[in-house]
């Protein structure tokens, strides 16, 4: 039983796919250099100028900040780094990532959630979804577990804004409630206080189990501003609320250390008091070792063509250790793959689209594509994900959905009532579940395969993934069904009519296909971050390491005792017959 009967998958990338695959390679290259330029706008917050200004207070930014707390040459994985993209606010204002970075990051060995005020973006104000991205950031904390640092640098909410981040129920307001949350579940919290905290960015470091402050720094429910038109009192920000009120006087910091540097330091000081990480023991004798085949190979395997098919397989072998896995219950629902690999030395598990044609069951003369869920893949994905719940084991949904099956005999066979079961367990179970949006994530399908509305602890999308109910042209079709024939073609006979008709139908496809783009989605938060290929086995490394982190946060089972084991054994014993 001890026994995981990994094997080797996938095999090397040939000249000759290379070569053919080159003209997609080159798309996929360009869709990620408009990622990569995204990313180093929004990194420069509102630029160079407004980063001197920071550097003249003898101040840090937030980047250099969370650079320094970091253990040196560690990764960054930076989560909503594209929220905001392209919005103007107010008088033509761009906010950056919403004003705030939120990271994961590895201080003294452990991964921790970086929540800090971008100071270069009018002094760290809160912006529309500055609040739900920093609640995002709590949320993903405390699935996994993790300390929490705060690096408040904050002037309160972007006043013209207000209505758009005050009352709603994930308003402002609502990060109090998730500090509150964290603390009831004994996540460790800790904040470094390094100039403006004003109002709310006042209330959200007190909840946390350390509070330092630089001598720059204030921590007030109303600034001097306010105090003066209020009361008529001519006092200043730190007067009121600084490192000697609130360290010597109203003990709501512990203590005072005097500039950014000393301060990272304190923290990085309390953060390896910490626990150690269970890793190491989880792992017991497996070393970290890397896939047979390279990450950036995948962008020769994923087409970007979304028509065209290809082996998941040969992408699992490019995420898990030394290339081997475990496929569990290949005998059903062949249009997925449900199985178990290493990832950085400990066990994860995938469910992932298979694309193509494939045998159907029922009727073996006949094919049926891949991408699409019937009801045996269905209830293979649930069986799989209840096991992974019960033995502790993270679980990736690799997606590359275009939905469930549809017609007479999907709905004789009863998907509707397989597809709620697999959205049910989803909904109640807890477990760790990483959703990858590798290419399509469309309609009831991206739902049942744990896509944002069910939570999971993160959603990764690449610069191929479209996200949307349907594609454009079926979304055409469907708008303008009544004038069209059996064919799906125009049924007018009259010229004008029909190309009034054309125009309008190329119209309705061209803004859903732009409603599709990832970065969009990266925007408006419908995905946690949009990655390049080459960084997804970084990423599930990563993500599987936090996952094992802490021990006692949540059961993980040895492999002895797995419900795998049984789960594999009843699916794959021969039958006897009986007479």
């Amino acid at each position: 039983m001890s026994f995981i009967p990994l094997v080797p998958l996938g095999r090397p990338l040939e000249a000759s796919v290379a070569k053919a695959a080159a003209a997609s390679i080159a798309h996929i290259e360009s869709l990620q250099e408009a990622l990569f330029a995204a990313r180093r706008e929004h990194a420069m917050g509102w630029g160079q100028r407004y980063i001197d200004r920071v550097h003249a207070k003898g101040k840090l930014t937030a980047r250099e900040r969370i650079t320094l707390l970091a253990d040196e040459g560690s990764a960054l994985f930076e989560v909503g780094s594209l929220v905001n993209l392209g919005e103007r606010f107010g008088e033509d204002l761009r906010s950056p990532g919403a004003g705030v970075v939120t990271a994961f990051a590895q201080v003294e060995g452990r991964w921790v959630m970086v929540i800090a005020n971008d100071n270069t973006v009018a002094s760290g104000a809160w912006w529309p979804r500055s609040p739900e991205k920093i609640q995002r950031a709590q949320q993903m904390a405390l699935k996994l577990r993790l300390p929490v640092v705060y690096l408040v640098d904050c002037s309160g909410l972007f006043l013209p804004e207000q209505s758009r981040t005050f009352a709603g129920a994930r308003g402002a307001g609502h990060i109090f409630k998730m500090n509150s949350v964290l603390s009831a579940a004994g996540v460790p919290q800790l904040a470094g206080v390094f100039g403006d905290c004003i109002a709310g960015g006042g209330y959200m470091p007190i909840i946390s189990d350390r509070v330092y402050m630089t001598e720059q720094a204030y921590m007030v429910i109303a600034g001097a501003a306010l105090i003066k038109g209020a009361k008529s009192e001519q006092v200043t920000s730190l007067d009121i609320g600084g490192p000697e009120v609130h360290v010597h006087r109203s003990a709501c910091a512990d203590a005072r250390v005097p500039d950014d540097r000393t301060l990272l330091q304190w923290l990085r000081r309390d953060l390896a008091r910490l626990p150690s990480p269970a890793g190491d023991f989880y792992r017991a004798d497996a070393a970290p070792l890397p896939p047979l085949y390279a990450s950036a190979e995948l962008k020769a395997i994923l087409p970007g063509d979304h028509r065209e098919a290809y082996e998941v397989e040969e992408v699992i072998a490019r995420l898990c250790d030394q290339s081997l896995f475990w496929e569990v219950m290949p005998e059903c629902g062949e249009e997925l793959c449900c199985g178990i690999g290493r990832v950085g030395g400990l066990y994860a598990a995938f469910i992932a689209n298979r694309q193509g044609l494939f045998v159907n069951p029922d009727a073996p003369a006949e094919r049926r594509p891949g991408g699409i869920l019937y009801r045996g893949g269905i209830a293979k994905m649930s069986a799989f994900r209840r096991a992974c719940r019960d033995d502790g084991i993270p679980l990736f949904w690799l997606q590359d959905v275009s939905g469930f099956d549809i017609g007479l005999r999907a709905e004789e066979e009863g998907l509707l009532a397989y597809g709620s079961s697999l959205i049910y367990g989803n909904s109640v179970d807890a477990g760790l579940d990483f959703s990858l949006l590798l290419r399509k994530a469309s309609g009831a399908g991206y739902y049942a395969m744990a896509g944002l509305p069910y939570d999971p602890v993160v959603q990764l999308a690449t610069s191929l993934t479209r996200l949307s109910v349907m594609e454009g042209r079926t979304l055409a079709i469907a708008t303008y069904r009544s004038r069209l024939d059996e064919e799906f073609r125009i049924a007018s006979k009259d010229p004008a009519e029909r190309a009034e008709l054309e125009a309008k139908m190329a119209e309705v496809e061209a803004r859903i296909e732009a409603d599709m783009d990832p970065l969009l989605a990266a925007s408006r938060m419908d995905v946690d971050e949009v990655i390049a290929l080459e960084e997804m086995r970084a990423w599930v490394v990563a993500l599987t390491e936090m996952s094992y982190q802490n021990p006692a946060a949540r059961r993980s089972k040895n492999p002895r005792i797995w419900s795998l084991h049984d789960l594999a054994e009843l699916v794959s014993a021969p039958r006897s017959l009986s007479f």
